[in-house]
């Protein structure tokens, strides 16, 4: 069976003078979209820029996509006189001082959620797997929960928040942890299981948009 791959990553938008996270008022996307083509766009937070690769075959793809990505995205920074970071969380900049992208989709979230929102300031690197059958997509993602505690493992690019060491590893997690719908997936038993939650949590309004879904 044949599956396809791709690769978001968020990076931190950095002044190369205070090592602050910096606003670039989305003057990164503008430019490196001129080169990138739609591969590039604005986050919530002012200070985050977001790639992703195209739909890729092989690993190997995947990694000339990556590289591509950063580079343009790092020269571009530079351009403007800043730099690009990449780790789960900042050391120190706090996120009562970012500001918000201006958006239909982020007013929602941050009218919705609150301070729960505007304390996420994470960035991630997603990776994404393309199955066409419903039924395998189900059972590989059944047997991927025994391995989240390895993957979290290889997670610990985070262990600063606002300036103090927080005896956690990846302390990205525990912030992402005030969002719903996060956390260890249920077991489900095939494709028509998951319809029937996802039609419950359409009917109880716990999902709105199909961006909610999280690709079910």
């Amino acid at each position: 069976m044949d599956f396809t791959l791709g690769v978001e990553e968020e990076y931190q938008v950095i002044d190369p003078n205070t090592r602050e996270l910096t606003s670039h008022e989305q003057k990164i996307v503008e430019i490196a979209d001129e080169i990138l083509e739609g591969q590039v766009k604005a986050e919530m937070h002012q200070a985050v820029v977001e790639v992703g690769t195209v739909i890729c075959k092989d690993i190997k793809e995947v990694r000339s996509q990556v590289t591509h990505l950063r580079k343009t995205i790092s020269e571009v920074a530079s351009g403007l006189g800043l730099r690009i970071a990449a780790a789960g969380t900042h050391p120190f900049s706090e996120w009562e001082k970012q500001l918000i992208t201006v958006h239909p989709r982020y007013d929602e979230i941050v009218q919705e959620l609150q301070d729960a929102a505007r304390s996420n300031l994470i960035f991630g690197l997603h990776v994404h797997v393309g199955i066409e059958d419903r039924e395998m997509a189900i059972h590989i993602y059944n047997s991927v929960r025994y391995f989240l505690p390895h993957i979290y493992a290889l997670s610990t690019n985070s262990p600063f928040w606002e300036g103090r060491n927080t005896g956690f590893k990846s302390f990205r997690t525990k912030v992402f942890d005030k969002f719903p719908r996060t956390g260890i997936p249920d077991f489900f038993t095939g494709a028509g299981n998951t319809s029937a939650m996802l039609i419950f949590w359409y009917r109880q309004s716990a999902l709105t948009t199909p961006r909610k879904y999280g690709g079910m």
